[in-house]
């Protein structure tokens, strides 16, 4: 790998990690159920939930929407990695095991396709035993716009009192 070549590399990968960091105070869902980051890269992400008491359903175990939700947002964190609004415009998910309460989910996101506007992820949740508690499949559509410019021009408008 040639020096320019490499210098790109690391320059796409900070650029992902500062698209997150400008995304994640306003990712209020994510915070909500206690997800973390864990990395993010140009088209790939990996985000962690540990499974609560709160999160269970009438089977006690991890309610579906919530695994979904963790998937979902490893998808949005990979997807707008290259600092473009890029939105779902499909999604699908197929469930492979439950998960229980103190279980740590892991979801890791991979891009799997990207042409144009349109993009397909797939992200693999996991349990901290490796077993596969679900598959996402995530279809992307880029909208206009780029995240942190996005998020720069709303703080200064909140702070002006637009």
């Amino acid at each position: 790998m040639s020096e320019k070549t490499l210098h790109a590399s690391h320059e796409a990968e900070r650029l992902a990690e500062e698209v997150a960091r400008a995304m994640w105070p306003k990712d209020a869902a994510s915070q909500l159920l206690g997800i973390r980051i864990v990395a993010v890269r140009p088209g790939y992400a990996r985000l962690v939930m540990t499974v609560r008491a709160d999160m269970v359903n009438g089977h006690h175990v991890c309610h579906g929407g919530l695994i979904f939700t963790l998937a979902d947002s490893a998808f949005a964190y990979a997807c707008n990695s290259y600092n473009k609004n890029t939105v779902a415009s499909a999604c699908h998910i197929d469930f492979l095991a439950p998960a229980k309460i103190g279980d740590i989910l892991e979801a890791e996101a991979v891009e799997r396709s990207l042409s144009g506007r349109t993009g397909v992820y797939d992200v693999t949740v996991r349990n901290r035993n490796g077993k596969i508690i679900a598959l996402f499949r995530g279809k992307s559509y880029r909208i206009s716009g780029e995240v942190i410019a996005d998020i720069t021009a709303a703080q200064g408008s909140e702070e002006r009192g637009d």
